[in-house]
């Protein structure tokens, strides 16, 4: 197969391009409509905005280079923010707005940030920490149509009210240049900032573009927490309408997409494995004629839960696979025939292989092992350039992952290469004990861990949340449970210490707090062979 054609632009002008083909056409859109009817934005209007955000930069910086922190709200004000930054020469920042002071302080001066557009919550807390960024000299608050803000910061709007003329800014740009810095969500440890550049990110907007089907003609419904640049990127380069659903109710997103006839629903996988449960669910999709995928992203959405789904809803539910390091996505199922239990296929110009753990050694078909990416999504670096590259001299890229392949070059995931352990020299993945546990109508939720042991090496503990806790006979729920699963499972992967929980622990994009999890059975585990 031909390596596909990417279009040799820098990432701002994906939106100069689709404001130039398409100026009337719906951008962005938010909520329903009302009294006052929706909020939109052409695309137009949205390269207008980024212009006056570039110009506005271009005399705050007084130079290229510099780092602007971005929060990715679920507002259009995030993608005028994101491209004007890249187009005044500088490099943006995605910045988590639910980020409290200490994740705040780790952002802004690993990256060195001097400007920063944020809602007003986050630039009081910026305000407070000043004297701890040294770096930061402007707050730009986006949430204050009124103009009042905290302290001296400015007010979005003084900003979007200069004119945009722009003289300094030239026409050659190096697409190898840092257009946008991320950081983890710090699952497996400190979040790491990963850079991407312009021939990252235009090239994996292209890729995701054709891997979704995305057409100029194509509504999309973002029920994400956050604004996600895959989802911008992507769209904006197929000359796509987006639809923003801050409403985290999913009944209401769904009422939203029937509304707009949205062609594409992205969501997180905790909140559409509460949809596949959702009993106000009566019937099929009243949008079904227009919607033709549900999409999952940020983590594993178990089968059951995808195939339950899809059946309630009338239309296939999709899953793929990517991290910020690939900017960010590598592989997605293909929305008319998606493979149960997979993340699909490589999405177009990306390679995979599968490597043996230890000698590191390519493995056939079927054969598990650690999941390696190298495409031209691949990431330039971290931004702390002690951490290890995990790129290697051909430019495959150690994704941390294990899985394997099948004769059609599908991956199928088994777990984070941190998250597996050994019960007498077998590899237990906690993902797939988990998927049998839910599969019990009684579970609302679950996570699984290795709980040390002298004997085995580690032994399978499970965190379990209830759907009724309050319900008499809780204990011989639980054993019920526990031996319905132990039919279904290993002997390594036998359930031998439970825990009832009132909620799993996750961070702000649905994945399971693993590695906190994982210190905190040590601890007791050591606290109790002490005994």
């Amino acid at each position: 197969m031909p390596k596909p054609v990417y279009p040799h632009l820098p990432l701002d002008g994906l939106l100069r391009r689709a404001a130039v083909r398409d100026p009337a056409g719906w951008a962005v859109r938010t909520g329903p409509s009302g009294r006052s009817g929706p909020s939109t934005v052409t695309f137009a209007e949205l390269d207008a905005q980024a212009d006056r955000i570039a110009a506005h930069l271009e005399e705050d910086c007084g130079r290229r280079g510099a780092r602007v922190g971005v929060a990715n709200t679920l507002d259009p004000v995030f993608a005028a923010a994101y491209y004007g930054t890249v187009r005044s020469g500088n490099t943006v920042v995605l910045v988590n707005p639910l980020l409290k002071e200490t994740g705040l302080v780790h952002v802004f001066t690993a990256a060195a940030v001097e400007v920063a557009f944020v809602p007003t919550a986050t630039a009081e807390l910026l305000l407070k920490l000043s004297d701890r960024l040294p770096a930061l000299r402007t707050v730009v608050v986006t949430d204050a149509p009124d103009g009042v803000v905290p302290g001296d910061a400015v007010p979005l709007a003084e900003v979007l009210d200069r004119t945009a003329e722009r003289s300094s800014l030239p026409e050659a740009v190096d697409l190898d240049a840092d257009a946008c810095i991320q950081f983890t969500t710090g699952t497996t440890g400190r979040p790491k900032g990963v850079r991407l550049t312009h021939r990252n990110l235009v090239a994996n907007a292209a890729q995701i573009s054709a891997a979704h089907r995305l057409g100029s003609d194509s509504v999309l419904l973002n029920h994400l927490p956050l604004y996600h640049v895959m989802h911008l990127n992507s769209a904006v380069y197929a000359g796509a309408c987006q639809v923003l659903c801050p409403d985290p109710d999913p009944i209401a997103s769904l009422a939203l997409a029937a509304e707009v006839s949205a062609t594409h629903y992205y969501g997180l996988p905790a909140r559409l494995h509460a949809l596949a449960l959702d009993d106000r669910i009566t019937g099929p999709f009243p949008a079904g004629r227009s919607l033709t995928a549900v999409l999952s992203g940020g983590t594993a959405l178990a089968s059951g839960a995808a195939r339950a789904l899809s059946e309630r809803l009338g239309v296939p539910v999709v899953q793929g696979y990517g991290m910020a390091e690939l900017s960010p996505l590598s592989h997605c199922q293909d929305p008319r025939r998606p493979k149960a239990g997979s993340v699909g296929p490589p999405v177009p110009g990306t390679e995979c292989r599968i490597v043996h753990l230890d000698t590191r050694t390519p493995l056939d078909v079927y054969a598990t092992g650690e999941v390696q990416v190298r495409g031209p999504q691949v990431m330039a670096g971290y931004l702390d350039d002690t951490e290890p590259p995990r790129i290697d001299a051909d430019g495959w890229f150690s994704t941390g992952d294990v899985g394997y392949r099948n004769e059609d070059g599908v991956l199928f995931l088994v777990d984070r290469l941190g998250d597996v352990f050994k019960y007498d020299n077998e590899l237990v993945s906690p993902s797939t004990v988990e998927e049998v546990v839910r599969a019990d109508p009684r579970v609302a939720d679950c996570i699984v861990s290795g709980w040390p042991d002298p004997v085995h090496g580690s032994v399978v503990w499970l965190g379990l949340v209830l759907r009724d806790p309050t319900a008499p006979g809780l204990l011989d729920r639980i054993d019920s449970i526990v031996e319905g699963a132990g039919e279904r499972l290993t002997e390594a992967e036998q359930i031998r210490r439970v825990e009832v929980l009132g909620a799993v622990p996750r961070n702000h994009v649905g994945k399971p707090e693993r590695a906190a999890l994982r210190r905190d059975i040590r601890r007791r585990a050591a606290a109790e062979a002490a005994l």
